[in-house]
């Protein structure tokens, strides 16, 4: 004696779709992604972009929570037939990503509304960069290469001249 199931036969091909519909990003799309967001002007723009809603993000700091940072979001949500290619993603503070959630048009000025209050000055940045990457550089030929102490402005070497950290023998 046989017996049918008629749910059995929808989760295969529920099983199917997400074979053939990929819920995630994957690495190609996320990096295009990436270098498709804002630059942030006087920022490594492999470091730092604007997410949707104007936000400074660092690429360290994906898939966390906090003001600096982000995650892959689907413009059209995923659940509203969206697919995981890059036309389709954009990066967004993850607090922002959590309020858009599965909405289709969120208009940038809201989810501005929804954005981390703390706005980071350049020598914050200068200093968080340096945590995380071990030196601070810039766009163009300009060495950044500085120690904690100099970032804070602690710490200034007149005996050194005025040499980059990294050009000092």
């Amino acid at each position: 004696m046989t017996s049918s199931h008629p749910t059995s036969s929808t989760n295969n091909n529920n099983n199917k779709d997400e074979k053939e519909r990929p819920r995630f990003f994957d690495t190609k799309s996320k990096s295009l992604c990436w270098s498709r967001a804002e630059i942030v002007p006087g920022r490594h723009p492999e470091r730092w972009r604007k997410d949707a809603a104007g936000n400074i993000v660092c690429k360290r700091f994906c898939n966390c929570q906090g003001c600096l940072c982000f995650e892959y979001d689907h413009i059209v949500p995923f659940s509203k037939g969206g697919e995981s290619v890059v036309e389709n993603c954009q990066i967004l503070q993850t607090r922002v990503n959590r309020f858009k959630s599965d909405k289709e048009k969120v208009d940038k000025n809201e989810m501005e509304g929804f954005s981390c209050d703390v706005k980071f000055t350049d020598k914050e940045l200068d200093i968080i960069e340096m945590a995380v990457y071990g030196d601070v550089i810039r766009p163009g030929n300009q060495c950044r290469c500085r120690t904690v102490a100099e970032v804070l402005g602690q710490y200034k070497s007149k005996s050194k001249g005025n040499m980059d950290a990294c050009k000092l023998p």
